[in-house]
């Protein structure tokens, strides 16, 4: 079977190795003329970029280059981008690299129309229907790494600088218009850096699938990724030149985010206030927490765990079953089995347990987060002690 498709699903999304030159006829088709590329300054000196760039100009496309977007994006990263957008006159986005110039791109297109603070479009309640809906540019978003699935997703989490707090920014019409998804742009990051967004998508994929309420067609799509990324995750860390490896966990990531419209939980609850605050990467954040977290909700996911211990083909279904597998995943791949692991000897326990609990995250684990089951997650996650 070919890894070649064009999908749909959730939006417009051309799927496979080389379809990266593309990228002008999917610019074309939606009115763009002048698009502003987002990315960060790492990528921007990459041939990826240059290519695309030239791909872009070549075929009659006035793009310009802003890659001032860090990891962990801050608003001040979007503020500087909007001055850009209005300044160049562009019509458009490329939101181009991993899950931070995604976010970030995203939410420069969403804003470089509106009138009101960035702040007032966080997502709480019906805050989106405060947006001019005709002041959002259209998006072209070009994901290179698989994890976030940002590519995919109505929301930019975004870091507050004033407060240290990561804050999601959503609106129905910040999903791109098309998605290029090109495995042959993964194929040249560090083991490190794919373990890492891999275990972002599983995150995504398991707490979708756990998180409490009726929907069907997301945990059909969580399962069927984190097969997915049992299967293939192990050997693109090993081999990062193995496009079916890397095609796999492109299209696990985009299912990941398409998934957690149903909701994530307290493994994205705590990562959040630790990156935010100590600037940690964020999937191998979730990493590190997977199985405390998975520990603490227990009770509430065990007959779901059994199920889906069948599904991926676990000896003995069982919820023990998974946590075995989570476990020995992370160790082979390299994740931290602490926090420590991430250079973090001490935390504010205190702050970071009351920032998760109001974490929008939160309210999609399948056990309420008290503050102090988040501080019993966290000293387990300090610790190692699995419950």
């Amino acid at each position: 079977m070919s890894a070649t498709a064009n999908w749909s699903y959730p939006t417009n999304v051309c799927f496979g190795a080389g379809r990266i030159r593309e990228l002008a006829e999917a610019c074309r088709s939606i009115g763009l003329a002048k698009p502003l590329l987002v990315t960060d300054p790492g990528l921007s000196r990459l041939r990826m970029v240059t290519d695309a760039v030239a791909f872009c100009r070549a075929a009659g496309l006035d793009v310009a280059v802003f890659d001032e977007v860090q990891a962990n994006t801050v608003d001040s990263n979007v503020a500087q981008g909007v001055a850009r957008y209005r300044e160049g006159g562009h019509d458009g986005v490329i939101a181009f690299g991993g899950g931070s110039a995604l976010d970030c791109g995203k939410v420069i297109a969403f804003m470089a129309g509106q009138k009101r603070p960035l702040w007032d479009f966080e997502d709480i309640g019906d805050w989106w229907t405060r947006a001019d809906p005709h002041g959002i540019a259209p998006i072209v978003a070009v994901p290179t790494t698989a994890g976030t699935g940002s590519e995919v997703g109505r929301a930019g989490v975004i870091t507050n600088q004033e407060t240290h707090t990561k804050k999601v920014i959503f609106h129905p019409r910040m999903l791109p218009k098309i998605v290029i998804c090109d495995p042959e742009l993964t194929l040249d990051l560090p083991a490190k850096v794919t373990a890492g967004t891999g275990m972002d998508a599983l995150a995504h994929c398991l707490e979708a699938y756990c998180a409490p309420g009726f929907h069907p067609m997301a945990d059909g799509i969580a399962v069927e990724g984190i097969r997915l990324v049992k299967e293939f995750l192990p050997g693109a860390v090993a081999n990062g030149r193995d496009i079916e490896a890397r095609s796999a966990m492109m299209a696990a990531a985009a299912m990941g985010a398409t998934a957690f419209q149903k909701g994530l939980g307290a493994i994205h609850a705590l990562s959040h206030p630790i990156g935010a605050l100590h600037n940690t990467h964020h999937g191998m954040t979730n990493a590190v927490f997977m199985p405390y977290v998975l520990a603490f909700n227990r009770e509430a996911i065990a007959p779901r765990m059994e199920r889906l211990a069948a599904y991926l083909g676990l000896a003995a279904p069982s919820f023990d079953a998974v946590i075995a597998w989570v476990l020995e995943l992370r160790r082979e791949i390299g994740v931290p089995h602490t926090l420590e692991g991430l250079g973090l000897s001490g935390v504010d326990a205190d702050r970071i347990a009351a920032m998760a609990v109001v974490d929008p995250t939160a309210s999609g684990n399948p056990v309420a987060l008290s503050k102090e089951g988040a501080l019993r997650v966290l000293d387990n996650a300090l610790t190692g002690k699995l419950d």
